[in-house]
């Protein structure tokens, strides 16, 4: 039997690469004999620069840039020299993950560390750069960023140089003279556009502390940015799928940098040949952290399914919490939840190696019963 392990890391708990060797071992318990291939996966999300890295042999660079509140902080980034490739992450810089103070600001919070690792990855000769767009502190549509790179933004003859508030009042974009930017992916794990019920600010605002008077407010900044982009740059993508990503920076990315936004985990299953993997194992394991809807729109475990479906193999997940609201029945043919009675969800949390190896015992019990890849395999 060919057992292919790919999930995504377990936030707050496991990296990727940690899930999927705590599942192998659980599944050597069972099938000893079995050929495990463990892929670890990432889609755009935290953990993706770590994922590409690994699989290309990349080394890390380090570079001062500033955090989502303007404190200097040291960052890194993966950089690929063979592919003169740079990954990174809008997280390493403007993430929730460096608000140490946990004070979440989204008035305030800024992209401007992003754009200082843009610009150092760009010094280091790099061609392509793929940046992850998960995990975002911001509401900012790329404002910080592109000051990082040199753009002005006026309200009149005023520059902005706060927070996206002020892009209430903009009127004018200045182009930098002279930037040249390498080829840009933005790997984005949602689909959302820039403004409106779906958009970046009353979907995710919440999540980065935004109220519910704050949220209009912020709304209507991110509009008139994307007014004064169309008439001052002529380009139009607040409604392009993924412009909401990282409050904006989607957006952000393809009219200052011109970049292509795709989906974070086409970008990664094609860098690690997920596909090509999945066709030559008899099952598939996949899991995240916690399932739900968020996960339909694109997340790792969804998209490892519909290539297991595709190519007709049996799939399970292996996940720490389960929305029970929601039929998955399409991707999964069974579901294995770490927290579940006698086990709460921060027990899971506390104890999720050793639980990713008893459900992973059990998934492999199942697999070994049902005689599934038994023929003229190991």
């Amino acid at each position: 039997m060919r057992i292919l392990i790919a999930p995504d890391k377990f936030k707050g708990s496991l990296s990727a690469r940690e899930v999927a060797e705590n599942i192998e071992l659980g599944f050597r318990r069972v099938l000893p004999q079995a050929t495990i291939d463990i892929v670890p996966m990432a889609d755009g999300g935290e953990g993706t620069a770590e994922v590409i890295s690994d699989a290309l042999g990349g080394s890390w660079l380090k570079c001062h840039a500033h955090d989502p509140l303007g404190c200097r902080i040291e960052a890194r980034y993966a950089y690929i020299a063979s592919e003169k490739l740079a990954v990174t992450e809008m997280s390493e810089a403007a993430g929730l993950r460096r608000l140490t103070s946990r004070v979440r600001d989204p008035l305030r919070a800024s992209t401007f560390g992003v754009g200082e690792i843009l610009l150092d990855a760009t010094r280091h000769g790099a061609r392509q750069v793929i940046i992850g767009l998960g995990g975002s502190a911001t509401n900012d549509g790329g404002f910080g960023m592109a000051r990082a790179l040199g753009f002005r933004f006026l309200a009149n003859q005023m520059e902005l140089t706060n927070g996206p508030t002020e892009l209430v009042g903009l009127t004018k974009i200045s182009r930098p003279a002279g930037l040249h930017l390498p080829r840009i992916c933005a790997a984005a794990d949602v689909r959302n556009p820039l403004l409106g019920e779906r958009g970046a600010t009353r979907v995710f605002g919440p999540q980065k502390g935004a109220t519910s008077e704050q949220i209009p407010i912020l709304e209507q900044a991110l509009a008139r940015l994307a007014d004064v982009v169309a008439r001052e740059l002529g380009c139009e993508f607040r409604n392009t799928p993924g412009a909401g990503a990282a409050g904006g920076l989607g957006f952000g990315l393809m009219s200052f940098c011109g970049a292509e936004v795709r989906s974070g985990f086409e970008v990664v299953a094609e860098i690690l040949r997920l596909e090509q993997k999945v066709n030559q194992s008899d099952v598939v394991v996949t899991g995240e952290g916690r399932l739900d809807g968020q996960t339909l729109e694109g997340k790792t475990p969804a998209g490892v399914a519909e290539i297991a479906r595709k190519h007709g193999k049996p799939i399970c997940a292996i996940v720490g919490r389960v929305d029970r609201k929601i039929d998955y029945s399409q991707l999964f043919g069974a579901i294995y939840e770490l927290a579940r009675p006698p086990v709460n969800e921060m027990e899971a949390i506390k104890l999720a190696a050793e639980l990713l190896r008893e459900r992973a015992e059990e998934a492999a019990l199942s697999f070994r019963d049902s005689k599934v890849g038994t023929t003229g395999t190991n």
